[in-house]
């Protein structure tokens, strides 16, 4: 009898001792979709680019590069856009220190030196120099050739 009630008190003060069952891990939240700027899908990877002087900007999805004719490439984390109404503005800070802002807006563009046009137009501020030009995403830019529009096909309804 001894026996089994010491065996009882035993599970007791364990049990006492013993730190409480973790409880379930919340789940998270769903993440926000990215937003639509123009038809185009902020959350892809995307192209701005310009003429007189040519220059880039490629949003990879976690980089921000930027390059030109006669100009260094410059790269930067790609920020979260700051989406306001009809435009969304990346601004970062390269590996040099300089501040790289790219504004997009939803207005149809024409680069000027193909028969593209393009669903957004930008504005490139890096340092104390305005670059414009037009942009779209990568795939879109990829895919099509020297004219005709560089808009994403729409999507199926899921």
């Amino acid at each position: 009898m001894r026996l089994a009630v010491l065996g009882a008190v035993s599970a007791l003060v364990l049990a006492a001792c013993s730190p409480e069952p973790a409880a379930p891990a919340a789940r998270a939240a769903p993440s926000e979709p990215a937003p639509v700027l123009g038809g185009v899908d902020l959350g892809q990877p995307l192209r701005a680019l310009g003429t007189e002087p040519f220059w880039g900007v490629d949003l990879t999805g976690t980089e921000l590069v930027y390059a030109g004719a006669d100009r260094p490439e410059q790269r930067a984390p790609q920020p979260a856009p700051m989406v306001q109404g009809t435009t969304a503005t990346y601004e970062a800070k390269t590996g040099t220190g300089a501040t790289i802002s790219l504004m997009l807006a939803a207005t149809e563009c024409s680069d000027g030196m193909s028969d593209r046009t393009y669903p957004l137009s930008a504005i490139v501020k890096i340092g104390d120099e305005t670059l414009t030009g037009c942009a779209a995403s990568t795939a879109a830019i990829m895919s099509r050739g020297e004219s005709g529009s560089m808009a994403d096909a729409p999507q199926p309804p899921a």
